[in-house]
Parts: C-alpha cells; sequence; structure tokens
C-alpha cells in the first residue's frame, strides 16, 4: 500500500488556519457561479428518489441563503446533483458543515473517494467482506472497469483551480479537527492522490470565462449574426 504523506505547510501555515478564513475562501471561490437551471439539477434516473431529492433546489438561485435544516432533510441530493449542480450546491453543504449545523449529510464523504474502505457482512453461514471506494470496482455489468476512484476523478474535476483550493481548505481544517483521527486517512488519501494535483493544474475561473467568451463569438460568427459591439 502506498504509504500517505502528510502536505507540508510553510512557516508562516504553521497555525492551523481558522474555520471563518475556510469559510471565507469557499465564499470567495465559489461566490460568481451561477445557478445551473431548474432542469439540470439531477444527475440520475435511477428511480424517483434522485429528482425527488434534487427537485428540492429548484428555483434556489442563491445557495447562500439555504438553511442548513433544508440541507440536512436532502442529504442525499449531493449523490444525484448532476455535475452542474454539485457544482453549485457543495459550498452551501461545506459552509453548514464547518458551522457544525449538519446532523446527516456528510460533504466530507462525497470528497474522499479514493481510498478502500471495508465492512463484513453476515449472510447466513458466511461472513462477506465488502469493499467500496478506491480501485475497488463500482458494477462492471453497468460500468465495466470503472472504479470508484475512476468516478470520483470524473466527478471532482468540476472545481476551478479556485474552487479545488477552497475545497483543500475546508479537507485540511476537517483533518486537523479530526480529534479521533477517524476521518484523517481518507482525508489524507484524497488530498494526496487529487487534491493537491487538482490545485496546481486545474482550469482557473479565467479560463472557464474565456472558453465560455469564445464559444460565443465562434457561435454568433457561424450564425452569421453581427457582434455586439461594447
Amino acid at each position: 500500500m502506498r504509504p500517505l504523506i502528510f502536505p507540508c505547510r510553510s512557516a508562516t501555515e504553521s497555525a492551523m488556519i481558522s474555520k471563518e478564513a475556510v469559510i471565507n475562501q469557499i465564499l470567495s471561490a465559489f461566490g460568481d457561479n451561477e445557478y445551473p437551471g431548474d432542469n439540470c439539477l439531477c444527475g440520475s434516473v435511477d428511480g424517483s428518489e434522485p429528482y425527488a431529492e434534487t427537485s428540492a433546489f429548484k428555483g434556489k438561485i442563491e445557495w447562500r441563503t439555504l438553511d442548513s435544516g433544508m440541507l440536512d432533510a436532502h442529504s442525499s441530493a449531493l449523490s444525484f446533483f448532476s455535475e452542474a449542480a454539485f457544482r453549485f450546491f457543495l459550498p452551501a453543504y461545506l459552509i453548514a458543515d464547518l458551522r457544525g449545523e449538519l446532523l446527516t449529510a456528510e460533504p466530507l464523504f462525497h470528497l474522499t473517494g479514493f481510498s478502500v474502505t471495508s465492512i463484513q457482512v453476515p449472510a447466513k453461514s458466511r461472513i462477506f467482506t465488502r469493499n467500496g471506494g478506491g480501485s475497488t470496482l463500482m458494477n462492471p455489468r453497468r460500468y465495466g472497469a470503472m472504479t470508484f476512484a475512476d468516478y470520483a476523478r470524473y466527478r471532482l474535476s468540476v472545481f476551478t483551480k479556485e474552487e479545488s483550493s477552497a475545497i483543500v481548505a475546508y479537507l485540511n481544517y476537517a483533518r486537523e479537527t479530526d480529534t479521533h483521527g477517524i476521518n484523517t486517512p481518507q482525508i489524507l488519501e484524497a488530498l494526496n492522490v487529487f487534491w493537491l494535483d487538482r490545485v496546481e493544474h486545474a482550469p482557473s475561473e479565467e479560463n472557464l470565462k474565456t472558453h465560455l467568451r469564445e464559444d460565443g463569438e465562434f457561435i454568433t460568427h457561424l450564425l452569421g449574426k453581427t457582434p455586439e459591439r461594447t
């Protein structure tokens, strides 16, 4: 098993970052994101639960105003959101978690799916070891050779450089306040195999804006319209 590497801190980062500093970083990184639209919230078609859970967020165009009770009541929405909705609403869950306002929702779980977890399940005369996360195959009949880590990389790649940096701050705060070490191995694994690299190499918010602007200009010219002058 590959050893976990504790992320290094510079001399100026030796003290633990404050909760409010992490919250402010999240607000800054995610503050300008646009609501994806009522028809773009659900990312799953498996049964009625995904639609029912994500529909509760229809019209919620300002994630900063969402009540923690509402977030808790729809904790499973984090599993069912489309990528765009996951990106838009995640900061509400992160801030509520930092403030200790969540009872059932676990945003940390959705950011750390890179290490294998195992449980023993008795079934009549046998006890089976059931693994999840990391290199464990999800469901070969449906996803072929995709592992949980593969899926996590895909889903979490929605975040920009700035958003990833805010998530790293959240993860580091969660690690430093994990007094019993329950979540520390999963956090370290996620930081080492995904998040630290994401902070360094992910497209920035400016990259996204440039891409959208260039796409708009291309479509305008393709349709033969006269570009608006500013």
